[in-house]
C-alpha cells in the first residue's frame, strides 16, 4: 500500500496520501507506476469516448484524450519534457544545463518540443479514433501505461541521480534490474492481449508499439544520463511523455 500511495501521490493528482517518503517506498512506487498509468489512461479514454458519443468527432475526442493525462499530472510531465529539451538544447556544461532546467520559465527548445509532441499525440489519436472507438480507447490506455512503465525502467539500478535532492534523487537506482525486466514483460504481454481483442496481427502490433516506445524513451534516458550525469524529475517527465507519444504514433503505422 505504501508503494501504491507513493505511485499515485507522485504521478497523479488523485487523492493518495503518501505515508512514507524513503527509498523503499520509492522502489515499490516505481514498480506500481504502470498501475497509475493504467488509471490515467482509462480516464483519458473515457473522456474521448464521451466526446465521440456526443458527436464531437475524432479530432476533438483526441484533444480531450491528450488533455486528461496533462490534467491528472498537473502538467508535470509536459513541464519536465520542456525543461529537459531546454537543458539538452542549451549546449552548456552539465551544471549550467541543470540550472537552466530548474528555472521556472520555458525556453525556445521547450516550446518547440511541447508543440510538436502534443501535435503528434492529437494527430495519432485522431487517426485511431477515426478507425473506431475501440482503437482509440486501447491506444489511450496503452500509451499512458507504457509511459509510466518507462519511469519504472528509468528508476532501475545503475541509473544515477543528477542531483542529491528532489524526486529524481529519491527514486533513482531503486528498482532492481530483474524486477524492472519482469514488470516490463508483464506490461508488454498485457498490451499484446489488448491488441488481440481485434486480431492476432493487432496483438503483435500493440506489443511492438509498446517496445518501440520503451526503446525510444531508453535512448532519451541514456542521452540525459550522459549529458547531465544522471536523472532528475524533469528527465522522468520527458521520458514518460516520449514513451506516450511514440506509443500512439507507432499504433498508426502498419
Amino acid at each position: 500500500m505504501d508503494g501504491l500511495r507513493f505511485a499515485f501521490g507522485t504521478l497523479t493528482v488523485l487523492p493518495a496520501r503518501i505515508t512514507r517518503w524513503d527509498r523503499d517506498a520509492a522502489r515499490a512506487g516505481m514498480l506500481c507506476a504502470p498501475l497509475a498509468g493504467l488509471i490515467v489512461g482509462m480516464c483519458a479514454a473515457a473522456a474521448g469516448g464521451v466526446a465521440l458519443f456526443l458527436g464531437a468527432g475524432p479530432l476533438l475526442a483526441a484533444v480531450l484524450t491528450a488533455a486528461v493525462p496533462a490534467l491528472l499530472t498537473r502538467g508535470l510531465h509536459l513541464d519536465g519534457l520542456a525543461d529537459t529539451a531546454d537543458g539538452l538544447g542549451s549546449g552548456k556544461p552539465a551544471e549550467d544545463a541543470l540550472r537552466i532546467m530548474k528555472q521556472s520559465d520555458i525556453g525556445p527548445f521547450g516550446v518547440i518540443t511541447l508543440l510538436f509532441v502534443l501535435l503528434a499525440q492529437v494527430a495519432a489519436l485522431s487517426r485511431l479514433y477515426a478507425e473506431g472507438w475501440a482503437y482509440g480507447t486501447v491506444a489511450a490506455v496503452l500509451s499512458a501505461t507504457v509511459a509510466r512503465l518507462a519511469l519504472t525502467l528509468a528508476s532501475r539500478e545503475g541509473v544515477p541521480a543528477a542531483r542529491p535532492e528532489g524526486l529524481g534523487a529519491i527514486v533513482a537506482a531503486t528498482v532492481p534490474v530483474r524486477s524492472a525486466a519482469l514488470t516490463t514483460g508483464l506490461v508488454v504481454v498485457v498490451c499484446a492481449l489488448a491488441g488481440a481483442l481485434f486480431s492476432p496481427y493487432e496483438a503483435l502490433r500493440h506489443a511492438l508499439a509498446a517496445l518501440a516506445a520503451l526503446g525510444v524513451s531508453e535512448l532519451l534516458l541514456r542521452r540525459c544520463v550522459r549529458r547531465f550525469g544522471g536523472v532528475t524529475g524533469d528527465v522522468f517527465g520527458a521520458v514518460a511523455e516520449t514513451a506516450a507519444t511514440v506509443a500512439v504514433v507507432a499504433l498508426t503505422l502498419g
